[in-house]
């Protein structure tokens, strides 16, 4: 199952609300990384945020297994340096169920930063998002345990937020205080992560990739847009407050309708 490598591609299989879902698709080896990434941007972000890249002893290892089996020269910061996708590594200790941040290197982060996770295990990294732990911590630690170096799986995420930017960090401003319907289409921005898991075969350690997507809404599709205005309204208490959608749903509902309106007349 080939997620894509765009907002309109990923967007289906991502959560469209209600009850939290592990929601994973195996992918075949072709289909894992995007093809013919833009590595100067990738070169400028990590040179314009140093603290983007955060390593452990315990990612040295898995690290060059990683970039040799990328065909590059080096260790993790070296293998996200050639793709588009930030790359994390998780590993558990002997004798533990617990796997553990060892090292990232995340030039396009939504609203985290790689100091704050770093050595945190997965019910902690998570620990932000409302209703991990009562309805997925669990799953995903069995998952985990059971992953196989084969196949590579892959799942969609999205955000609606204020700026086109690859990077986006939370700030002091009161976020989405202009939009409006009218306004929809230029100030707020879709933004999908295209995340993939697979275990390395000869260190064990697992590789979680994150490739960043961001769109104006008025660059997508009309059935994008509905679909975003309908999972945003299916998002529940809680997770809606963490994300901001109180804030923009009134304008995305009304330019959902708006879109819908000008394509039949």
């Amino acid at each position: 199952m080939n997620l894509g490598f765009s907002v309109p591609e990923l967007l289906p299989n991502a959560r469209s609300g209600g009850r939290l879902k592990i929601g994973l698709r195996a992918l075949d080896e072709g289909e894992w990384l995007q093809p013919g990434p833009d590595l100067d941007a990738r070169a400028a972000a990590f040179e314009a945020y140093p603290g983007s890249v955060m390593l452990t002893s315990e990612a040295e290892a898995p690290g060059a297994e990683l970039a040799d089996m990328l065909g590059v020269t080096g260790a993790l910061p070296d293998a996200a340096r050639a793709c588009h996708e930030d790359m994390c590594l998780l590993t558990r200790k002997p004798g533990e169920d617990i796997y553990r941040l060892i090292g990232a290197a995340v030039a396009y982060p939504t609203d985290w930063t790689v100091a704050d996770k770093m050595g945190l295990p997965l019910a902690a990294l998570h620990g932000p998002i409302h209703g991990y732990a009562e309805q997925l911590a669990t799953g995903v630690d069995r998952f985990m345990a059971k992953l196989k170096s084969v196949p590579i799986y892959g799942r969609g995420n999205w955000f609606i937020v204020d700026d086109g930017e690859l990077r986006h960090l939370p700030e002091d401003r009161e976020r989405f205080a202009q939009v409006t319907p009218e306004n929809a289409g230029e100030t707020l921005f879709a933004r999908c992560e295209r995340q993939t898991l697979r275990r390395l075969p000869d260190t064990g350690a697992i590789l979680f990739t994150i490739g960043v997507y961001v769109q104006p809404l008025g660059a997508l599709p009309s059935s994008s847009v509905r679909w975003l205005s309908q999972a945003a309204q299916a998002i529940p208490p809680g997770e809606r407050e963490r994300r901001g959608i109180g804030a923009y749903l009134p304008a995305l509902i009304g330019y959902a309708n708006m879109r819908e309106t000008e394509e039949v007349q």
